[in-house]
């Protein structure tokens, strides 16, 4: 994207914008990328590779973090289906 043109990536929950600015700097500073270029919020003078990792490295985590819901309500349907059984005896 060109410098100074506006990003067209909006969240789908509007309230999650400053959520996911703090995660993608938690990233970077894990991955110890310097974010010293970035001006503002334009990272188009960091990288490709650098912005790629930390993009994918994000991606990872939020499947990682769906998977781990996915399971727990799995669970939680599992031992109510049991619970309900036993009552049902």
């Amino acid at each position: 994207m060109a410098a100074g043109s506006a990003s067209r990536n909006t969240p789908v929950v509007v309230e999650a914008r400053q959520a996911l600015k703090r995660f993608r700097d938690e990233i970077a500073k894990e991955l110890n990328i310097d974010t010293s270029k970035i001006v503002g919020d334009y990272w188009g003078w960091m990288a490709t590779r650098d912005t790629g990792a930390v993009g994918g490295h994000m991606v990872r985590r939020m499947i990682e973090a769906a998977e781990r819901s996915l399971i727990e309500q799995s669970v939680a349907n599992v031992k109510a289906g049991f619970a309900a059984g036993l009552q049902g005896q």
